[in-house]
């Protein structure tokens, strides 16, 4: 059933997600496409949607199929939001490697590192109502942290200060991936203690303790590095509400944002929903072994808060849309318009480390999100203060507050993913033109 009331109340306050002209709203949160009116004497070049021209929108379907041709991922699923009203959704290409197919709008695909942001913001849920300080220590409830040590050229040193929560939130934590740090000794003891469950389980307890057993690639708070942070934050958040990291989710964005298709692991008869990565990708194989989302991890391996969900294009406009309305979506409110423009804004003034492997240039960092410092310098059109995350399979999104957009590319082709993120981004801002 769909409520015509529902649909113009949200169009009217710009809180909810409506789709374009020709969509009703329904009361479960999904789309239906309804005949729209004929225009009259109008050039398709001159139709305009939310400021975008329908005729430039256009563009994107043909340059993905391109892409699908060129052999940078099976297919993909574009959306765009504009004032809360979805401009633009649609489904390109294959969801299977093999391309026999065709590639559905409700396709679920692992987010990987799209997992950041929706953790990192129930961190900043959680901050808000109290549980826990942006400066409070990570050993308040990590007791498995407190004898950490630093890594320097001239022997492993005392941290001049505690890993904060806002360490975990930005990156700043001094922990590594292994695959991205520059000390090989380091590397070697994440992989040896199997910090990432790169390849097989490991209990959450144990991850920790053996991470107190490692040293930092930094102080706390004077270098941005890409990291397990967010898995660490995952767990933190674990101990602080004393429940699972999935329950906490589901609980505070997951279900009453209507996310019915994200989740950390794949009912067996939904498999089949997932998209997949060309055979001919060289990252394939290897990146597979780390991303199990066909049995639930709880009780077996850690709910990585970092890396681990599955999910629709759909289901993340409608977060990346409560972020652009400053924290609310459907007249619920999940963090407050401070809290929002808080995480929003650069939290690594002074500090090394750049964010141009995922961004380009142009980015620092706030909570959670990539942060543009000013309308230059960057290698794709934006707005200073638009925000941006991406995974490594391939998904992307961003937010820009001032244009009151939000757009996600949802695609599964690791090894052309910055290609991919900064083409998409050219073509959605090609195409607004009031």
């Amino acid at each position: 059933m769909f409520s015509k009331k529902r649909f113009l109340r949200s169009k009217a306050h710009g809180a909810g997600l409506v789709l374009a002209t020709t969509f009703l709203l329904s009361t479960n949160g999904s789309f239906a496409q309804t005949p729209a009116a004929p225009a009259v004497n109008v050039p398709a070049a001159a139709i305009v949607v939310q400021g975008f021209s329908n005729e430039r929108l256009a563009r994107i379907a043909p340059s993905m199929q391109e892409q699908v041709s060129l052999g940078m991922f099976p297919g993909a699923v574009t959306m765009v939001a504009r004032n809360g009203v979805v401009v633009h959704n649609e489904a390109h290409g294959f969801l299977d490697s093999a391309k026999t197919k065709p590639m559905p709008k409700d396709a679920l695909f692992r987010l990987a590192s799209m997992t950041k942001p929706l953790v990192t913001v129930a961190a900043m849920m959680m901050v808000e109502q109290g549980k826990m300080g942006l400066n409070d220590p990570l050993t308040k409830w990590m007791p498995e942290l407190k004898d950490l040590k630093v890594e320097t050229a001239n022997g492993d040193v005392p941290l001049n200060r505690p890993i904060w929560v806002q360490d975990v939130m930005r990156h700043t934590s001094g922990f590594v991936y292994a695959g991205g740090t520059k000390s090989a000794r380091i590397k070697k003891m994440y992989d040896d203690l199997n910090i990432e469950a790169r390849e097989t389980d490991i209990t959450a307890d144990d991850m920790l303790k053996n991470l107190g057993q490692i040293p930092l690639a930094n102080q706390p708070g004077t270098f941005w590095e890409y990291s397990i942070s967010v898995d660490v934050l995952g767990l933190l958040l674990e101990r602080v509400a004393k429940k699972p990291l999935d329950a906490i989710l589901n609980e505070l964005l997951l279900t009453p944002l209507g996310m019915k298709d994200t989740t950390w692991w794949v009912q067996a008869d939904q498999l089949g929903r997932i998209a997949e990565t060309l055979d001919s990708d060289p990252l394939k194989v290897e990146m597979l072994k780390s991303y199990r989302q066909s049995y639930n991890p709880l009780g077996k391996s850690y709910f990585k808060g970092g890396a681990g969900l599955v999910g629709t294009a759909t289901d993340y406009l409608k977060f990346l849309q409560m972020m652009v309305n400053g924290g609310e979506l459907d007249g619920k409110r999940y963090l407050s318009r401070k809290g929002v423009e808080f995480m929003l804004s650069q939290h690594t003034v002074g500090m090394g480390g750049t964010t141009m492997a995922s961004t380009g240039p142009g980015y620092g960092f706030g909570l959670g999100f990539a942060v543009r410092l000013d309308e230059g310098m960057a290698w794709v059109p934006g707005s200073k203060g638009d925000a941006m995350w991406a995974g490594a399979w391939g998904t992307s999104f961003w937010i820009d507050p001032k244009e009151k957009l939000a757009a996600v590319i949802m695609a599964q082709g690791p090894s052309n993913r910055t290609h991919t993120r900064m083409l998409y981004k050219h073509l959605v801002y090609g195409a607004l033109v009031k």
